[in-house]
């Protein structure tokens, strides 16, 4: 499976430390399991990681994330 960031995405991860980082990148790449429930109201997953949330997509073999932020920012 192929997983492609978003700019906001890399932006992101590169301002966590190291830690929180390897975290984040762990939990993308054991996609689909983990914490995953499908967003209400639009297209896309959601996955959890702590007090941070994960949006993504799949397109066939594809996986696109599309934001990383914290669980109060992300949905704004």
């Amino acid at each position: 499976m192929q997983i492609n960031y978003s700019k906001q995405a890399v932006k992101f991860l590169g301002k966590q430390d190291k830690i929180t980082q390897k975290r984040i990148v762990s939990a993308i790449n054991n996609l689909p399991n983990g914490d995953v429930k499908k967003l209400q109201g639009r297209t896309g997953f959601r996955l959890r990681v702590g007090n941070f949330r994960i949006i993504f997509d799949h397109y066939g073999n594809i996986l696109y994330i599309e934001k990383i932020d914290n669980r109060g920012q992300i949905y704004k």
